[in-house]
């Protein structure tokens, strides 16, 4: 695992989808990446913090799967990454192969909800960054999936506030956490799991 090989293929990854958000109307197609600042926060929380156990819940292209994995593999940990879009996976699938990363992260297809319902757990990180409206419902699936200490994330609560309020209420009523938001990029929501 080349690092120098990584951050390169990241800014190219992030350059591609801004040029292709700027030209596509169609949300489905757009890849809505994280920012760069964002990523690397993400990284470096993960890494140092030794995270092992990762969901994510909005592949995309892969964008943020790589910053992810990258962290877990240096950690000995996986990630498990879902994303509805079957064209999205392919995508991400292609530069997990390119990050050399492909074997560190679990891609799955389909519907959010329906698979956090079937997946095992346990996780000590898990990253919603897909659809705002349906992530309150995720979060009360995954709780009982939480090791303690677990990181609970969410990006785009500084950019999209009336989509994201619900799952904000949803962490605000569980006394179990602790959060807060983080002014970085599009803001990030970040709750410890106290257990």
């Amino acid at each position: 695992m080349n690092d120098t090989h990584i951050r390169n293929l990241l800014q190219d990854l992030h350059e591609a989808g801004e040029r292709n958000d700027e030209e596509t109307q169609e949300r489905s197609q757009k890849m809505l990446n994280l920012e760069p600042d964002t990523a690397h926060f993400l990284y470096l929380l993960l890494r140092s913090s030794q995270r092992k156990h990762i969901l994510e819940i909005g592949t995309s292209n892969g964008y943020s799967t790589i910053w992810l994995a990258w962290a877990a593999a240096q950690n000995g940990g996986h990630v498990v990454s879902i994303d509805r879009y079957e064209q999205k996976h392919v995508l991400a699938d292609s530069n997990l192969r390119k990050a050399e990363l492909r074997d560190v992260v679990n891609l799955i297809v389909g519907d959010a909800s329906a698979i956090v319902t079937k997946l095992p757990g346990p996780f000590d990180c898990v990253f919603f960054d897909a659809d705002r409206i349906s992530a309150p419902q995720q979060l009360s699936l995954l709780v009982p999936k939480l090791t303690p200490g677990a990181l609970v994330l969410a990006d785009n609560v500084i950019s999209h506030p009336q989509e994201i309020a619900g799952y904000l209420a949803a962490i605000h009523a569980m006394p179990q956490f602790d959060h807060m938001v983080v002014p970085i990029g599009k803001g990030l929501s970040m709750a410890f799991y106290k257990g």
